[in-house]
This record gives structure tokens, sequence and C-alpha cells, in this order.
């Protein structure tokens, strides 16, 4: 058992690397956007082209941030943690974590297509609104399973404290 235990250790850190690596690949990228919508000369580019690529740039910025803050959440809930919280517990903490992630990038990702279509294709704000309605169902299924699950929370009080006190020793 000791030893499947180290195997998930090294697969979990696997991915945080990857989830890292991915994270500052976008981040480069997202950089060159950026470096090609300020410095252009004239004649390159326009203003248009300019505010996509600085658009395209906050796109890409927006996923390297939900993939640094995946592989910061697995970091720290499967690799860091030695408490091994109860299963309610961990999973809402974990989901919440993600969903936080999840809800903020598809609300800016919704705001960019909004800017880009606006003046590229009108016709397609309604794809883009779509991100929005999907970020907004998010975040109301995630409020109702947080209500749903106040009631486990009042049941296992220790392990509220648990996961409250191994908070503070990983920050």
């Amino acid at each position: 058992m000791n030893l499947l235990a180290k195997i998930y250790v090294v697969a979990y850190a696997a991915i945080v690397a990857l989830f890292l690596c991915c994270a500052l690949f976008l981040i480069a990228i997202a950089g060159q956007e950026l470096w090609y919508a300020l410095l252009a000369s004239g004649d390159q580019a326009t203003y248009r082209s300019r505010f996509d690529a600085i658009l395209e740039s906050i796109g890409l910025l927006t996923i390297a941030v939900a993939s640094l803050e995946l592989s910061r959440t697995v970091l720290e809930e499967e690799i860091v943690r030695e408490v091994h919280i109860s299963a309610p517990t961990r999973v809402r903490r974990f989901l919440s974590r993600f969903l936080i992630v999840v809800v903020v990038s598809l609300s800016i990702e919704c705001l960019v297509a909004v800017f880009q279509l606006t003046h590229k294709d009108p016709s397609l704000l309604p794809r883009a609104a779509m991100i929005g309605v999907a970020a907004a169902a998010l975040l109301i299924a995630w409020g109702v399973f947080l209500r749903q699950n106040k009631a486990v929370e009042e049941l296992e009080p220790e392990a509220m404290r648990e996961a409250q006190a191994e908070d503070r020793k990983v920050q």
C-alpha cells in the first residue's frame, strides 16, 4: 500500500509539473502576442489587429492562470497536505477551488469574445453569450452544491477544523 501511495504522489507531481509547463508556455505566447500588438510598425498592423492581439493575449493569460491555479490546487491538496480529510470535506474544498478558476476564466473569455465579435462578426455574439451563460450556470450550480452540503459541514466539524488548520500550515 505504501508503494501505491508513492506512485500516486509521483503521478500527481507529474501532473503539477505539466500544468506548470503549459502555463509557462501560454504566458510566453501571450507575451509574444502583446509584443506584436505594441511594437509592430504602423504598416504591418492596424489598430484593429493590435486590439485583437491584445485580446488574444488576455485570453491566453486567462487560460494560463487557470492552469497555474489547477497546478497549485493539485499540489496543495494531493501532495503537500498531510491531513487526510474526510471525503465530503475534501471534495467540497477541491471542487470549490476548481470551480472558482473555471467560472472566472469563462467570464473573462466571455468578455474577450464579446469584444472581438462586436467588431468582427456580431452575428456570432450569441455564441459568446453562451460562454457567459455557462459561467453563470456553473456559479449557480456551485452555490446550490454548497448550500446542499452545509448540513454535511455541520455533521463533521472536526474535519473542517482539521482542514482549516492544514490551510494555515500550507500558506
